[in-house]
């Protein structure tokens, strides 16, 4: 694009999910380089406390402003702010995400569906609505990244059924919306965002504490929810060792694939494209594309 060569000092740049992991982040590695961060969640009391602590070191300015991103109004309110408070969105960032616990198909439940797809799919299609009109009716340019994932976008894992769906839809979302900015000659581009390189210490893991009460699991889980560190340390007892990739070099990958104007922006681009020509090989061949994973290869017996 081009537009973005000069950095990001004095640039609008708003992140849904930016409370904590990921989106924490971001607003750290944006408001470093003298960025007008706009950080938003639906967590008020860590989002007001984040951006508190990265505001002391910010070359920029950080602002917090509650969003829940399953409600248009909320977001449409959230837009609505940001443009009454800074005028123009440069950088839009949908990175807020959830997940949901690990099971067979058959055996999630509907308010799985409902509540991981409200946040994944709609909080995405929400920011697109009521940011990119007004990105567009600014005749600034912009730049959108919809944080996805190689679960789902690469290859989807089979006992994550329903978070894979969301990002696989995320993924195609982001596609579409690529190419119709660019048949219509907008300044805006578009970036599809897969965080890899190891696992990713961030909320995800416990997503259920935002879980809505009504939109509570139908049936117990079948198993706890594991933290990052827990995780780790159970490889660790067995012999083996997890890999964990550092926010800080996701966050970097983001802001220098803004400015090359990448559309993927990933850990390892090679290795997503041969997954992907390997499940094309096989889809091509009458099978079930193989379902691959960092730590081995899940997928159907032929």
């Amino acid at each position: 694009m081009g537009d973005f060569d000069s950095g990001f000092r004095n640039r609008v740049v708003v992140i849904t999910g930016g409370a904590s992991g990921i989106g924490r982040a971001l607003g750290e590695r944006f408001a470093a380089e003298g960025a007008r961060v706009v950080l938003a969640d639906i967590e008020r009391g860590r989002l007001e406390r984040t951006a508190a602590e990265l505001g002391q070191a910010a070359a920029g300015e950080v602002t917090p402003i509650a969003v829940d991103v399953t409600d248009p109004a909320s977001v449409e309110a959230l837009a609505a702010e940001v443009y009454d408070r800074f005028g123009v969105v440069h950088v839009l960032i949908n990175n807020a995400g959830v997940g949901a616990p690990a099971a067979k198909p058959w055996e999630t439940t509907p308010n799985d569906w409902r509540w991981v797809h409200a946040v994944n799919v709609f909080g995405v299609a929400h920011g697109i609505q009521a940011f990119v009109p007004r990105m567009l009716a600014s005749g600034q340019p912009g730049y959108v990244v919809n944080t996805s994932s190689g679960d789902g976008a690469v290859n989807p894992l089979p006992g994550a059924s329903v978070y894979a769906a969301s990002k696989a839809a995320v993924a195609t979302l982001t596609e579409c919306l690529a190419t119709q900015l660019a048949a219509d000659g907008a300044r805006i581009g578009v970036s599809l965002f897969l965080p890899g390189g190891g696992l990713l210490d961030t909320g995800l893991w416990t997503a259920d504490r935002n879980r809505p009460a009504e939109l509570a699991r139908e049936r117990p889980r079948a198993s706890p929810a594991i933290t990052v560190s827990q995780l780790v340390e159970a490889a660790a007892a067995k012999g083996r060792q997890l890999p964990v990739q550092r926010l800080d070099v996701l966050a970097g990958q983001v802001a220098e694939g803004i400015v090359a104007g990448v559309y993927c922006i990933t850990s390892d681009l090679a290795a997503d494209t041969a997954a992907l020509r390997e499940r094309a090989e096989r889809l091509a061949a009458g099978k079930c594309p193989t379902l691959v994973h960092a730590h081995g290869i899940l997928g159907t017996r032929d």
